[in-house]
């Protein structure tokens, strides 16, 4: 639609906040340089039957060909997607599934870090988890208390928020560590 062609085209208009026609991963697909994504929770949907398998068999049988296909074209395009998760120690099982899984980011082309809470206590850090392009356009995402999806989104090309958010994610990124280097607790 219109508003994701604003969007990629850089004319999206500053201060406009709120639900509306764009969702984000159109957002991410018209990504020009980069993405980044903010995790904060120890848990999201523990209804995934993929998690519920995994719980009983430990096997590996999450379907991530849609998001996987975007970031391999997004990497091919040139841009840069980093995932940083926040995460309390010691881990949920829910955490422990997402850390097998990376593997699969990684191979995608994401770059992926993680970040003890317990180091991650004096930074100040948005209530909900969200996605930066191109450092233009923060998507917020909601869950329930529980972790289920909300479906909800909101949208922000506010200089101040996306420049909080931009400082937010780099203050994460800049303490935590590759998932290779990152230990279980």
């Amino acid at each position: 639609g219109p508003t994701i062609a604003e969007a990629a085209e850089g004319r999206y208009e500053p201060g406009r906040i709120g639900h509306g026609p764009v969702e984000g991963l159109d957002l991410i697909r018209a990504a020009r340089q980069s993405v980044v994504h903010l995790e904060m929770r120890d848990v999201y949907d523990v209804t995934d039957p993929a998690f519920l398998e995994w719980q009983r068999t430990s096997t590996d049988s999450y379907d991530w060909g849609d998001w996987l296909n975007l970031v391999s074209a997004n990497v091919a395009r040139g841009v840069r997607i980093r995932r940083a998760r926040v995460v309390s120690e010691p881990v949920t099982d829910f955490i422990r599934w997402e850390h097998m899984l990376t593997r699969h980011n990684i191979a995608a082309g994401e770059d992926v870090r993680w970040l003890p809470r317990r180091r991650a206590f004096d930074l100040f850090l948005p209530a909900a988890d969200f996605f930066l392009i191109d450092a233009r356009i923060v998507v917020f995402n909601f869950n329930s208390g529980d972790g289920a999806d909300t479906g909800e989104e909101e949208f922000t090309a506010d200089p101040d928020t996306v420049a909080r958010c931009v400082a937010a994610f780099e203050a994460v990124w800049d303490r935590a560590v590759g998932h290779e280097d990152y230990q279980l607790a």
